[in-house]
């Protein structure tokens, strides 16, 4: 019973896509992560990610070291310092905890935000690029390969290598 429901949900999907297929006509592909790696300005998108990264990354690990200054002050001095001067550098270790806290949560908010930015702006300059090739090409619907899940692409419908080289050939001439 459970073998006759597998193969005719089996039927079904596979019935769906041919269908689908049948509707929609030519199917086309693209690779948005193959276009944010080898297109120019993918590059630069991808290159201000990492310095403001770094940047970041930067700034936690010199609040680091602080930390650790403050933790070693405080346990090779701990039996020397008097009771204000303990308690003064315990809340300074304290407040540096907290402070790098709460800029490693700003540093992961500020990526995700700039990444977010950054990767809408390159989509939203592909979109009309990819919309002329479909047309040229006669495309009825265009899959995106990172998105897709598709297991085996026939190179004839991939448009990533010209995806590239017309964004890349937009992206070069001088903005006015």
């Amino acid at each position: 019973m459970k073998r006759l429901i597998a193969a005719l949900t089996m039927i079904a999907v596979v019935g769906g896509f041919a269908a689908l297929y049948a509707q929609t006509g030519k199917i086309g592909v693209i690779n948005s992560q193959d276009v944010l790696e080898k297109s120019v300005e993918g590059k630069k998108v991808i290159a201000r990610i990492q310095e403001k990264d770094k940047q970041y990354q930067a700034s936690i690990t010199k609040l680091d070291d602080d930390i650790r200054q403050l933790q070693t002050k405080l346990n090779t001095q701990r039996l020397t310092l008097t009771e204000e001067a303990a308690a003064q550098a315990t809340a300074d270790l304290e407040k540096k905890t907290t402070d790098r806290k709460r800029m490693a949560e700003d540093a992961y908010a500020g990526m995700q935000e700039l990444t977010t930015r950054l990767f809408k702006r390159v989509q939203d300059e592909l979109i009309p690029i990819v919309e002329a090739l479909g047309k040229e090409r006669g495309f009825d619907l265009i899959f995106d390969l990172q998105k897709s899940g598709a297991a085996y692409v026939s190179p004839a419908i991939d448009m990533t290598a010209e995806l590239i080289k017309r964004y890349d050939a937009i992206k070069a001439v001088p903005s006015k």
